[in-house]
C-alpha cells in the first residue's frame, strides 16, 4: 500500500537494507530503528502503520519490545512482524504469545515480507 510507513527494527545495516529495499520498492515509507531505544521514539513520534521487528537487539530485545508496545494503548493497534534468525517452533510460538502478528524466519523472500505486510496493514 504506497504511502503507509513501515517502521523496521533491525541492529544489522545489512539486514536493514535486505529489509528496507523490497518494502520500498513497493511503495512503503520506510523508517528505520537500530535497538530498542530508538524503536520505541520513533513509534511514539512517527506512528507507523506496521513494525518489521528483529528479536536479537541492543537495549531492548524483540520480544521485549513486541509486549510493550502491544500492553500500550497508543500502539496496541499497530501490526508487529518479528522477522529473525531465531527459527526454533518454542521461539516462533513465545514470539506469537509477546502480541506478534506474524513471525517470519531469516533468511527472508523479499516479496513474501512485502506480501505479509500488505495483508496486516
Amino acid at each position: 500500500m504506497p504511502g503507509q510507513k513501515v517502521l523496521v527494527v533491525d541492529d544489522s545495516w545489512t539486514e536493514l537494507t535486505m529489509i528496507v529495499t523490497p518494502l520500498r520498492n513497493n511503495g512503503f515509507d520506510v523508517i528505520t530503528a537500530v535497538d530498542g531505544d530508538e524503536a520505541v521514539e520513533k513509534v511514539f513520534r512517527e506512528r507507523p502503520h506496521c513494525i518489521v521487528l528483529d528479536v536479537v537487539l541492543p537495549k531492548q530485545n524483540g520480544f521485549q519490545l513486541c509486549r510493550r508496545f502491544k500492553s500500550l494503548e497508543a500502539s496496541r493497534h499497530i501490526p508487529i512482524i518479528l522477522l529473525t534468525s531465531k527459527s526454533t517452533p518454542l521461539d516462533k510460538a513465545w514470539g506469537l504469545r509477546q502480541g506478534a502478528d506474524m513471525y517470519i524466519t531469516k533468511p527472508f523472500n523479499g516479496d513474501e515480507l512485502v506480501a505479509s505486510v500488505r495483508r496486516l496493514i
